[in-house]
């Protein structure tokens, strides 16, 4: 059976929604970051990114990592395309132009759009007063995505789905990484066409499953 280590408040929650889209059984193995931790390093601390048992597995320490058939594999978007590819049927590709297409997506998502949507995410608070460093640092990652997202915008607006006119692995892999952008009203609102896109891929059952799990886990 294939295992997965990492909490679901994590990148791994990329792995869980697919898996929870194409029916394919998992066991969790609830690794947490670091640096949520007071003393990670502590002898009671919970299973984390610096225990030694984990980093025997991942010596980079990072989640998440997952284990099918003796294969470890500790990169998340590595390990979508390789299970959707094994496991997929329609989620995954079905010939190699639809594989590269995949993976363009994939990386784009990640190294286009990831870092400064990670910066969203981790300033961006609707409830919170921001200092103003802070709101200049948010305002400065989403000046710097508008042109990477347009990209997606124009595509979508003659596309319903990212390839083979199908939802697939490439959807998860872009909508989980939009996702942190996603409460930034003043850049996602440019872009209508990503936002209805994101928003029938996020009321899949797959994805709601996924989400109720993560929202079970302590913040």
């Amino acid at each position: 059976m294939l295992t997965i280590h990492g909490v679901t408040r994590s990148r791994a929650s990329r792995i869980i929604w697919l898996c929870h889209e194409i029916g394919l059984e998992f066991r969790q193995i609830p690794v947490i970051q670091a640096y949520r931790l007071a003393d990670p390093d502590a002898p009671d601390a919970p299973l984390n990114t610096h225990s030694p048992a984990f980093l025997a597995l991942s010596p980079a320490g990072a989640i998440p990592v997952i284990e099918d058939d003796g294969l470890v594999l500790s990169e998340s978007l590595a390990a979508t395309l390789y299970l959707a590819r094994k496991y997929g049927g329609d989620v995954g590709p079905a010939d190699l132009a639809e594989d590269a297409q995949m993976m363009q997506w994939s990386f784009y998502a990640a190294t286009s759009i990831e870092p400064d949507a990670l910066t969203i995410l981790f300033l961006h608070a609707r409830s919170r007063l921001q200092s103003g460093e802070d709101q200049a640092i948010v305002a400065n990652a989403a000046e710097r995505l508008v042109r990477p997202l347009k990209v997606v915008e124009d595509y979508l607006s003659t596309h319903k789905h990212l390839v083979g006119g199908r939802f697939t692995v490439a959807d998860i892999n872009l909508a989980e990484i939009l996702r942190y952008a996603q409460s930034y009203g003043d850049l996602m609102s440019q872009f209508p066409a990503t936002m209805a896109w994101l928003e029938t891929c996020q009321a899949r059952p797959g994805f709601r499953k996924m989400w109720q799990e993560r929202l079970a886990e302590p913040e």
